[in-house]
């Protein structure tokens, strides 16, 4: 997934026009704005902007400053939006207290320490942050050490605590990067890390893999018995670094494919 390319964004809209109350609006023809019935939770999609991607926000006041934001440039892929967005949708209408501490969904472990478990390893300490790798080297997850005020991460998605990233250098030169601000839920950041971490093919187009990761990714065309739409291709993402299975298996078959203005600011 970490080099496959964005994907469709249909996988993150989809469920947001299909939340009950969620309200949308499509301005230029291109960019689109979802607000939540609660009017706390703005998600912006606006293609010309200098992330692009999706920015999403959380106001307490939902006229005030927004308590967290969530940035996803317009290259990362949309696995890792849609399980952002979609857990963001579930949770909302009880302001997430199934997942916090007692909650029927509380998950004590952190973003973190989830990825540990799926073999995610520190990288060499730089300065200031605390990185892990996963496995094929491919995709990293960044804790920015120190505090930071939370208006600068408001303002500027590089500056905030948690970052994802993937490419052929995810570490210092990545080809998408998504950022999390401090205050951002830790169970929607470790969707986003779960979604990252899971090493099944992904479905593309074949035209929109990046050109740069293709010798770094295994590619198996669509089949006749498994309709998809022209041109699709299923990208799997596999090192020359990762061990082969001990039976020597070969790559999975490819998947098919509560709670309005416009946002603060275009990012």
């Amino acid at each position: 997934m970490a080099l496959a390319g964005s994907g469709s964004s249909l996988s993150i809209s989809a469920p947001l026009d299909d939340a009950a109350g969620w309200s949308k609006v499509i301005a230029f023809g291109t960019d689109a704005y979802y607000t939540s019935p609660c009017q706390r939770v703005r998600i912006a999609n606006p293609v010309e902007s200098h992330y692009g991607g999706w920015t999403i926000t959380f106001a307490e006041d939902a006229l005030g400053v927004p308590d967290w934001i969530a940035t996803f440039d317009r290259d990362t892929p949309a696995e890792v939006v849609s399980a952002f967005t979609t857990t963001l949708v579930e949770g909302l209408g009880n302001t997430f207290r199934d997942r916090l501490q007692g909650g029927k969904h509380f998950a004590p472990s952190s973003p973190a320490a989830l990825l540990s478990e799926r073999d995610w390893q520190p990288a060499d300490r730089q300065p200031g942050a605390h990185y892990q790798l996963s496995p094929d080297g491919h995709a990293a997850y960044r804790i920015r050490i120190g505090r930071l005020h939370e208006y600068d991460e408001l303002m500027d998605p590089e500056l905030s605590t948690w970052r994802l990233s993937g490419g052929p250098d995810p570490l210092t030169a990545p080809a998408w990067q998504a950022y999390f601000s401090t205050s951002t839920p830790q169970h929607l950041v470790a969707a986003s890390a779960m979604a990252l971490a899971d090493r099944a093919p992904v479905s593309r187009s074949a035209d929109s893999i990046p050109e740069l990761h293709l010798p770094l990714i295994t590619v198996q065309h669509a089949t006749a018995s498994a309709p998809q739409r022209p041109r699709t291709a299923a990208a799997l993402a596999r090192s020359t670094r990762v061990p082969r299975t001990p039976d020597g298996a070969s790559p999975a078959a490819p998947a098919q494919a509560a709670c309005s203005s416009p946002p603060r600011r275009q990012r």
